[in-house]
């Protein structure tokens, strides 16, 4: 079956980096298009970043845009996403997400997710 596995979260002051994995089995990774989510306490999901299954385009959300880095390795069915210059309003809960192929705009599985806290 289907597994997305986040991991990498914690506790960060604000300014400080942090990065996520999120280990995929069950399916073909290298086929897919792998986004990552947050959704902040009291809050809906958000879309953060998404790539192309071989890695070959990236897309942000303008909240994240230039401080956030999303990356995959095929090889080891590992997605990442590198976070700089952390800010308070990062502070959410992160989950990986794949997508349908050929439908980019939606999610059909996705991690446990993991906990970003920003605080001072």
């Amino acid at each position: 079956q289907v597994q997305l596995v986040e991991s990498g979260g914690g506790l960060v002051q604000p300014g400080g980096s942090l990065r996520l994995s999120c280990a995929a089995s069950g399916f073909t990774f290298s086929s897919y298009y792998m986004s990552w989510v947050r959704q902040a306490p009291g809050k809906g999901l958000e879309w953060v970043s998404s790539i192309y299954s071989d890695g070959s385009k990236t897309l942000y959300a303008d909240s994240v845009k230039g401080r956030f880095t999303i990356s995959r390795d095929n090889a080891k069915n590992t997605l990442y996403l590198q976070m700089n210059s952390l800010k308070s309003e990062d502070t959410a809960v992160y989950y990986c997400a794949k997508s349908p192929i050929g439908l980019q705009l939606t999610y059909d599985y996705w991690g446990q997710g993991t906990q970003v806290t920003v605080s001072s």
